[in-house]
């Protein structure tokens, strides 16, 4: 089983950027791979980023790509989410989640999730 910690949300202004954490307790943090993704109210849970067990892979949904930067420290079993030039469109709850899957960005293929961290952008 694997416990998941999410933090760093905020509000903030558009172009402003955050740093999300995703800490992560139980099974070996290198064994399995990770992944971001955000909900707002009436809309379905979207995929964000995700990031392989050894963090050499990374993928990343079209509306992110050159703003958003997944990484992990497996030293201190933690995976994080470089968020800049935020839009409004981006406020969102960010949760992430295990898989064995990174390649997909499909939610039923990732395993334990975290609370999740609210993330807000004023215009």
């Amino acid at each position: 089983q694997v416990q998941l910690v999410e933090s760093g949300g905020g509000l903030v202004q558009a172009g402003d950027s955050l740093r999300l954490s995703c800490a992560a307790s139980g099974r070996a943090f290198s064994s399995y791979a990770l992944g971001w993704f955000r909900r707002t109210p009436g809309k379905e849970r979207e995929f964000v980023a995700s990031i392989s067990g050894t963090g050499s892979n990374s993928w990343y949904t079209n509306f992110v790509k050159g703003r958003f930067t997944i990484s992990r420290d497996n030293a201190k079993n933690t995976m994080y989410l470089q968020m800049n030039n935020l839009k409004p469109e981006d406020t969102a709850i960010y949760s992430c989640a295990t898989t064995h899957t990174p390649q997909y960005s499909l939610a039923g293929r990732y395993d334990y999730w975290g609370q999740g961290t609210q993330v807000t952008v004023s215009s």
